[in-house]
């Protein structure tokens, strides 16, 4: 069994990024870090340490901000908090980031075993070298789930509240309801660029959010429909997402298209 690791490094403008992905068999996955104006934005996975690190340790960084605590997103926490560097995340996450990452043997076999570090809660606002930030708190994909919005440009990291604009599997702790409330939220902001911890530079996100939103909306809509027509979840699933995804085999059930059914029926 062989993995195939690469790392992608490059600017969109003002943002450098590294774009690391994993491949076993069907399987790819990938994440992104950000660093602007000093801030770095997550710190990729420990399976990819030397890729991310190559690309971390030619930074000027004052700070990591991690969007939640998901091991992609936190893996090289722990080896940027060595070289003292501020580590800063949702309050609900930092005792969890104090200690050795605890998740599912198959997410450490594509994202290796998260460190502990010493983590920071994230203020409201901050400012970075030459520009305001404004901390938004967007639950669904994960409890403590944040994106940071420049407020001087007008940039939106969204962590993992986008990726893509039509959902078809999510983790059995996702919450669509909660998802749509989070991307609501968002879109009462003033922003356009969209910078993805998956999806990558989306130049006209505000309206890609805006596509994903009316997309979740239908899906609500038609499950609910079908719910009350007296279908079955497994019925409902079976004629909402009759795909069937990799993923869902290789996470044990974890990522399935049935969670997105159940959150919003429950």
């Amino acid at each position: 069994m062989f993995f195939h690791k690469e790392i992608e490094q490059g600017n969109f403008g003002n943002v450098s990024f590294a774009n690391g992905s994993v491949r076993f068999q069907s399987v790819k996955l990938n994440v992104y870090c950000y660093i602007i104006d000093g801030i770095a934005i997550d710190a990729g996975s420990h399976s990819l340490k030397n890729e991310f690190q190559s690309f971390l340790i030619n930074k000027e960084i004052d700070a990591l901000y991690c969007t939640h605590i998901h091991e992609d997103h936190t893996g090289c926490a722990a080896w940027l908090q060595q070289k003292n560097i501020p580590v800063y995340i949702h309050e609900k996450s930092i005792v969890e980031a104090s200690k050795k990452g605890k998740y599912p043997m198959y997410r450490q076999f594509f994202w290796g075993k998260r460190r502990a570090f010493k983590a920071n809660p994230i203020p409201e606002t901050f400012t970075s070298r030459t520009y305001n930030w404004q901390s938004i708190f967007t639950p669904g994909h994960s409890s403590d789930h944040m994106v940071f919005l420049n407020t001087s440009t007008g940039q939106l990291f969204s962590g993992d509240l986008f990726v893509q604009i039509r959902t078809k599997v999510i983790m059995d702790s996702e919450s669509i309801p909660q998802i749509i409330n989070s991307i609501e939220e968002v879109l009462k902001y003033d922003f356009d660029e969209v910078f993805c911890n998956h999806a990558g530079y989306i130049k006209d996100g505000k309206q890609k959010f805006k596509e994903k939103l009316g997309y979740l909306y239908q899906i609500t809509d038609r499950v609910q429909q079908l719910h009350k027509q007296g279908k079955t979840i497994t019925e409902i699933h079976q004629q909402v997402f009759p795909r069937k995804y990799p993923i869902t085999m290789f996470s044990s059930g974890q990522w399935d298209s049935k969670h997105i059914v159940t959150s919003i029926l429950e």
